[in-house]
Parts: structure tokens; C-alpha cells; sequence
């Protein structure tokens, strides 16, 4: 994660002088921002390599020999991603079944990715929250309490 921090930081410089003149130039290394690391990152992740070691034991090396060779920047993995879907006591994995979703996110969050295609339970559920808070001088808030039903969606 550093090193592509490093690799994807720039050099930003901003001109110091009279009416915009050059007169003095100062410049410094940008880092990106964490999302644009994450992008990055999530990229090579998409594109690693999956390698074996040789017969002897000795090197690793590719194993399906269309893939190019890797660079040092790629990614390489020695073993498959376990299957998060399911509950997996040798992972750790608690699997995703009863897991809270978002039926409308696109993203990791969201019951069509988060579900495995296994669909989703829709309920109803009350919650009670502070609401309608007003500041007093000095020094409270005093909120009221309200109630609103919202809809929860659950793996099945």
C-alpha cells in the first residue's frame, strides 16, 4: 500500500511573486487521494496472477502460461480467494446469509453483490431516535424522542 502511494504521488509547484511573476517557485510531492490509491489497487487486485511452485519446490512460476509474466508492480497469489458466500469455520467466514443489505447500492454493500444471488428478506423494523434537538445557552441540547418504521433487508 505505501509503494503505491508513493509511485502514484506527483510533484505540485505554485509561482510566488509580483503580479504572478516566477520569482520564487516552490514545489512539493502530491499524494493521491485514498480513493484514487484504492482504484489502483482494486485494479491490479482484478489482474493478479495466480503462480504454483515449480516440481522441485524451488521457484514459483505461472500457472496458466498464456498469462504474461508479471511485472513487479502486478499483484501475485499463491492460493484462491475463499468463498465469503458461505460460513467457513476454517476462514473464519461467517458467510453473508442473514447479513443487513442495501437494495439499492451498486456497491459491496448492496444485496445483489453482498446475497450471492441468493435473494434477500425484506421486514419491518421501528426504531427510536432522538429528534427535534434544540440547543439551550448554556451549555445542553434537549432533543424529543420519535419513532419511524424503515424497511430492512436481510441475505437469505
Amino acid at each position: 500500500m505505501g509503494q503505491a502511494v508513493y509511485n502514484y504521488a506527483k510533484v505540485e509547484c505554485k509561482c510566488h511573486g509580483v503580479s504572478g511573476s516566477c520569482a520564487l517557485k516552490t514545489c512539493w510531492q502530491q499524494l493521491p487521494t485514498f480513493r484514487e490509491v484504492g482504484h489502483r489497487l482494486r485494479d491490479r487486485y482484478d489482474g493478479a496472477t495466480e503462480i504454483r511452485f515449480n516440481r522441485r519446490g524451488t521457484k514459483l512460476v505461472r500457472k496458466n502460461k498464456n498469462f504474461n509474466k508479471p511485472s513487479k508492480e502486478d499483484l501475485i497469489y499463491l492460493d484462491e480467494s475463499p468463498n465469503y458466500c458461505v460460513a467457513n469455520p476454517e476462514t473464519g467466514s461467517l458467510g453473508t446469509v442473514g447479513r443487513i443489505c442495501d437494495k439499492q447500492s451498486q456497491g459491496m454493500d448492496g444485496c445483489s453483490l453482498m446475497c450471492c444471488g441468493r435473494g434477500y428478506n425484506t421486514f419491518k423494523q421501528k426504531l427510536t431516535e432522538r429528534c427535534h434537538c434544540k440547543f439551550y445557552w448554556c451549555c445542553y441540547v434537549k432533543c424529543k424522542t420519535c419513532e419511524r418504521v424503515v424497511d430492512v433487508n436481510t441475505c437469505k
